[in-house]
């Protein structure tokens, strides 16, 4: 059973510095639950058979000047009906004062009125913008989250591998660190998975021996971020002699979280291995792979043993929940 999750109107205020225009109760107890929003045009004539009554009402320059153009008995009308069927909240786009019928309207179905300054569009997109990450579906996954010249790279693997340190080693590189022990994983589109921290531990990194650190407090503002898009994971394990390891980089490794598609890649951990230094040319690895460049295929051009071009890379998928 998929969860269904909120955000309160008063986090959408404060996020889009939208202004009260009527508010019949407090906005922290009036949830969204839909990151569409309804720019109503056909429903201002009467249809209602594909209305979604979660989402958020926006009017902007066009519904305004369609409504101006109503008899005032029609425009009481079209709205009664509009509002009858509920919604969250108006906004109104562009400083727009409500119609009287509107305002009259959303009183008696206590909808709550907004405005904004913002043009329509670009007010729409920041919204649902917004609306896509904080209603996000997600996860809660053990592994440490850091980004490295730009890639975001998830560290999974055994309680005590030493993911907590390497992440320290990236973070004195000058790297950054944005989850460790639990990183919150949000799949804010069919491509995009982004990370961040649970708010009670963000910051702070396990390392031991020593305790509890506060990254931010003991290398800058510089050395963390709140949020940042997963590009890859990297499974860091104890080297197991009686396994082969990929050498040539051609195969193509890959996981799933929430449906999406990531790179896989396992290191293997014996003494002596830098693992930071390891993880940077991950990184850098995989944003050329990315734009296109496989030094693999290159070394094997150069050797005149190219592959098959029409073949497809085989991708192994791994099991996610095994880590």
């Amino acid at each position: 059973m998929s969860i269904e999750f909120s955000v309160t109107l008063d986090q959408i205020m404060k996020e889009l510095l939208l202004e009260t225009v009527y508010m019949p109760k407090e906005p922290s107890e009036i949830l969204v639950t839909s990151s569409d929003v309804n720019r109503p045009g056909v429903e201002l004539m009467g249809f209602f058979d594909y209305y979604e009554n979660g989402r958020l009402l926006v009017f902007g320059r066009t519904e305004m000047a369609f409504l101006k153009g109503f008899s005032p008995e029609n425009r009481k009308k079209s709205l009664d009906d509009l509002l009858k069927n509920k919604a969250p909240a108006i906004i109104l786009a562009r400083n727009f004062d409500p119609f009287d019928e509107m305002f009259i309207a959303a009183k008696k179905y206590n909808i709550p009125i907004l405005k904004t300054i913002e043009p329509t569009s670009g007010f729409i997109s920041a919204l649902v913008a917004f609306l896509n990450v904080e209603l996000a579906p997600r996860i809660t996954r053990h592994g440490v989250l850091v980004e490295v010249y730009g890639e975001g790279a998830l560290l999974v693997g055994d309680s005590g591998v030493g993911k907590s340190e390497t992440a320290i080693e990236l973070v004195k590189r000058g790297h950054r660190l944005i989850a460790d022990d639990a990183v919150e994983i949000r799949r804010v589109s069919n491509k995009t998975l982004v990370g961040s921290a649970p708010a009670n531990i963000r910051h702070f990194i396990e390392l031991r021996g020593i305790g509890i650190i506060n990254a931010r407090r003991i290398f800058g503002m510089g050395a963390v971020k709140i949020t940042e898009k997963i590009d890859m994971v990297i499974n860091m394990e104890i080297w197991d002699a009686t396994k082969i390891y990929d050498r040539m980089g051609i195969d193509s490794e890959y996981t799933e979280i929430l449906g999406n598609k990531l790179p896989l890649l396992t290191i293997p951990i014996k003494p002596g291995r830098n693992l930071a230094i390891i993880i940077e040319v991950a990184a850098m690895n995989n944003r050329q792979k990315k734009l296109g460049y496989n030094a693999a295929q290159e070394l094997l051009h150069n050797l005149g043993m190219d592959m098959d071009e029409s073949a497809p890379t085989r991708e192994v998928k791994a099991d996610w929940e095994s880590f």
